[in-house]
């Protein structure tokens, strides 16, 4: 293979490869021409069997390959690294979801912190151009100043998940600075959509209703969210990842900005830019299913919060892209969707 082609063919690296973004992001790369190698331990948090089906779709493109492998297999990852000699990572895998981190606090540090070690540690050993890695909107934690910017204070997490993300976006800006590997952060804001996580609270709403049965509304139904369709999150880490951070020249040590750095590091919101009521987003929902929910309204559970609302700026300044769909055409989706899944 000649320079030319090698540089106009780049290989992708998407851990967390058979899961929901994964997927998506999976395919829109599959789609521009890129090669990709996905990874997934495929645990039973939540059904293998929705993973398997992602994977079978995938496994048709001539460009994709799959490797079942923990992230925090300290023998695999290098291994894999040294056998691919990745373009860019894109870090999706992790032990995911506010409540489970209450039951099982392990999982969270095996994953999300000695997994994300091992990440970092093959990009900067096989000269990563690009590592974008997922973030979250619960890094915010007991923050009220809406919207959440970047440049926010976020050391009051109110989850251990949380923490582990917040712990990710200060271990990969040691590793911009100490080893010079582009980083970029993104905090995802509510992520939903066809293929979804079944422990989201939609998939479970949609769920309860199609049954007959109440769905569970905590806080009283007195929560908001920033919710941003999958679509949108694909376009963002697509434009992102082939555009490496760079050192910020006006970066002021005495004044520091969390968002930028000296080093070649950047954290972004991706989110609708939209706040919504859950009782709207569930009246919406009721809309697409054409049946009424009903409701068990209960308090607000531990490490939860009560709103979440992006300001992207940064993302509209730095690629020229902001979140717009709606949650009536994005709800529409799942639905249609779900029907035909489980139908």
């Amino acid at each position: 293979m000649c320079e030319a082609e090698r540089i106009q063919v780049k290989k992708i690296l998407i851990t967390g490869g058979a899961g929901f973004i994964g997927y998506f992001l999976s395919q829109e790369l599959l789609r521009l021409g890129f090669q990709v190698v996905g990874i997934d331990n495929l645990n039973d948090y939540y059904d293998p069997g929705l993973k398997q089906s992602r994977l079978e779709l995938l496994a048709g493109h001539k460009g994709y390959e799959f490797v079942k492998l923990d992230l925090a297999d300290r023998k695999g990852m290098p291994e894999l690294f040294a056998r691919h000699q990745f373009d860019g990572v894109v870090n999706l895998a992790a032990q995911a979801g506010v409540r489970y981190s209450l039951e099982n606090p392990l999982a969270y540090a095996d994953s999300n912190l000695i997994g994300f070690v091992n990440v970092l540690e093959g990009c900067r050993h096989t000269g990563v151009e690009h590592l974008v890695f997922a973030s979250s909107s619960s890094v915010y934690g007991g923050n009220t100043s809406m919207p959440f910017s970047v440049h926010d204070n976020v050391n009051h997490p109110v989850s251990l998940y949380a923490a582990t993300k917040k712990a990710n976006e200060l271990m990969a800006h040691s590793y911009s600075h100490l080893y010079g590997v582009p980083c970029t952060g993104l905090r995802f804001f509510t992520v939903y959509g066809p293929m979804g996580r079944p422990d989201m609270a939609y998939f479970l709403f949609t769920k309860a209703i199609l049954a007959g049965e109440p769905i569970n509304v905590f806080n009283n139904g007195k929560m908001q969210r920033d919710f941003t369709y999958i679509d949108d999150i694909v376009e963002g880490v697509v434009r992102i990842l082939g555009k490496p951070p760079v050192p910020n020249p006006d970066f002021d040590k005495s004044s520091p900005d969390s968002a930028t750095s000296w080093a070649p590091y950047h954290i972004y919101n991706i989110g609708n830019n939209n706040v919504e009521t859950l009782m709207h987003f569930i009246e919406v929902l009721e809309d697409c299913l054409g049946q009424k929910a009903l409701k068990n309204y209960l308090p607000m559970q531990d490490g939860d919060v009560t709103a979440t609302y992006a300001n992207v700026e940064e993302l509209v300044r730095d690629f020229d892209f902001k979140p717009s769909t709606s949650i009536e055409v994005g709800l529409e989706n799942f639905v249609k969707w779900y029907r035909s899944y489980y139908s």
